[in-house]
């Protein structure tokens, strides 16, 4: 085992923790207060080329590897959640799953342009009556000459209004239950798609959130991702990477609230002393310091994983559950830790928290993964190779 991080992916966090602090940090509590996305983040991260960071670089990417990817979400996590969320959606949630499941030519046409931010891409995969229970989704994908008639709605898709590309999950045979779902590739662009923003969130004020809407969407069959009946298979593979890069950007939230926390604890004095020298606020902050550092052993062993090759939906769910569940924690001893202050926007610790909530529950809530984990021990639950696996990734 080797815990070092290379010069490279030194260099790495340094260039997006000097990003953050000038392009996020300044702007963000009033991008919150608005509830506005700026889609120049996005132009700015591919020039930076990290708008595919872990993509080979045959396809447009950066080549780097699946823990760099991990790294770029802790620090924009840092930032504010609705970043990191974009990237994860972007580069976990479809691009990863076109470079796992797609034909080279899908790879070509939609993967290359997204690997070098020239496109966007996002996930539709959760519906208003199906989170949690995938074989619940009531999209449609009906066979129609050399193209499928797609009709339903997604709910809750980040980066709604502001991708162009969408990996969109319908049935294709509902008879045969989750082995009648299918994947496809859908363009903004496409008659009879369109979308809506969600408003009066809790958090991820500053993320662009909604609703998609197919109305006899034709989409050729060249764009079906995989095979007819495989697409609960490539829902479960991508999340394994949406999962993970959650997970990172967790660290990055616990990160963002130590940092908060530990310079009012210098600044705030109670009791004629500094309030970190207060026992139960050194509690506080040794929690976060212990979670931060539980996390990321988590989200990078998941990593390596991915870097082997090797399945890891095991690891990725512990990791996703236990690093989501610390910076809620975090968020929230951090709001104590601020007293009467944190509960004011004058600090950003109040957004933290709000922020915190989310991630707890979209892509398997905790219930989920504490039902997953239980039965990897008790042994119901057993991973098999797929078809396609994400590429390993190959040292220079």
């Amino acid at each position: 085992m080797n815990f070092d991080f290379t010069q490279e992916q030194d260099m790495l966090r340094q260039t997006v923790r000097k990003f953050v602090d000038k392009e996020i940090l300044p702007h963000i509590k009033e991008w919150d207060e608005r509830g506005y996305f700026d889609p120049n983040i996005l132009k700015r991260l591919a020039e930076l080329n990290l708008m595919g960071v872990c993509i080979p670089e045959q396809y447009g990417g950066m080549g780097m590897d699946y823990n760099s990817l991990a790294i770029v979400c802790e620090e924009l996590e840092r930032g504010d959640t609705a970043f990191r969320t974009a990237v994860s959606v972007h580069i976990g949630l479809n691009s990863l799953t076109l470079l796992q499941w797609g034909t080279e030519e899908q790879k070509q046409k939609y993967l290359v342009p997204q690997a070098k931010g020239e496109k966007i891409g996002a996930f539709g995969l959760t519906e208003p009556n199906a989170g949690s229970d995938v074989a619940a989704i009531s999209t449609t994908a009906v066979r129609d000459g050399d193209d499928y008639i797609l009709n339903g709605q997604k709910t809750w898709i980040s980066l709604c209004d502001i991708a162009d590309h969408f990996i969109v999950f319908a049935y294709t045979d509902k008879s045969k239950k989750h082995r009648g779902i299918s994947a496809f590739i859908v363009e903004r662009t496409m008659p009879g798609f369109s979308s809506r923003a969600i408003k009066g969130k809790l958090g991820i004020r500053a993320g662009n959130t909604g609703e998609l809407f197919f109305d006899n969407v034709r989409v050729p069959k060249e764009n079906l991702l995989g095979e007819e009946g495989e697409g609960f298979k490539i829902a479960m593979s991508a999340l394994d990477n949406g999962r993970f890069t959650v997970a990172a950007g967790a660290c990055g939230l616990i990160m963002a609230c130590l940092e908060a926390s530990v310079k009012y604890c210098h600044e705030r004095k109670t009791f004629g002393k500094e309030i970190g020298r207060h026992q139960l606020v050194q509690q506080m902050i040794a929690n976060m310091e212990a979670g931060l550092q539980m996390s990321r052993l988590l989200v990078y062993k998941a990593g390596f994983l991915k870097n082997k090759g090797r399945r890891n939906t095991r690891e990725t769910s512990l990791a996703k559950w236990m690093a989501c569940d610390f910076a809620n924690k975090a968020a929230d001893d951090a709001v104590q830790i601020h007293g009467a202050y944190g509960y004011s926007n004058e600090y950003p610790v109040e957004r933290y928290l709000r922020n915190s909530k989310a991630p707890v529950i979209y892509e398997g809530t905790r219930e989920i993964h504490t039902i997953m984990q239980a039965e990897y021990v008790l042994g119901y639950r057993q991973d098999k190779p797929l078809r396609k696996m994400l590429p390993a990734w190959e040292e220079k």
